[in-house]
């Protein structure tokens, strides 16, 4: 397997060159490590986030205060819910860094039609495009109300 030689930061496209490339070169090479870079570093954000956020969850004092006791149990599930939701974002930043190494990233995987560069650089995990992402909640709205 070779491995590749991660570009430095100069070598990168800005978001301004990236949106002055042709609609030809959707998904080139060169968008595909900016996305790639730009993911990697979102992911070592959120897992350095997740590292503080457990580590202040271990160094919590107990108290014998009731009230305190109680607001700290509040604080406690706010972090544990906050931790949930990053694990999923964690979940979908590896989901696209998969796709990027099936060369599938940026290819709306219901309709095949290209996501956009607008639109990955907005959410880079997106796997839909816009009309899809609509239907997609437009199913789920019904079905809510369905319940009902």
């Amino acid at each position: 397997m070779m491995t590749e030689t991660p570009l430095t930061h100069a070598e990168l496209l800005t978001h301004a060159e990236l949106l002055a490339q042709p609609a030809d070169d959707y998904m080139n090479a060169a968008q595909q490590q900016f996305f790639r870079a730009l993911l990697l570093n979102q992911r070592d954000e959120l897992q350095t986030r997740i590292a503080e956020e457990f580590e202040g969850l271990r160094e919590r004092e107990t108290s014998s205060d009731p009230a305190d006791i109680g607001s700290a149990e509040e604080q406690r599930q706010w972090q544990l819910r906050l931790l949930e939701r990053e694990k999923k974002l964690l979940d979908k930043i590896d989901e696209a860094l998969d796709r990027l190494a099936r060369g599938e990233y940026g290819w709306c995987v219901e309709t095949g039609e290209p996501i956009g560069l607008k639109r990955l650089l907005l959410r880079p995990t997106a796997s839909l495009c816009i009309e899809a992402k609509e239907r997609q909640e437009q199913r789920e709205k019904h079905l809510r109300h369905a319940e009902f």
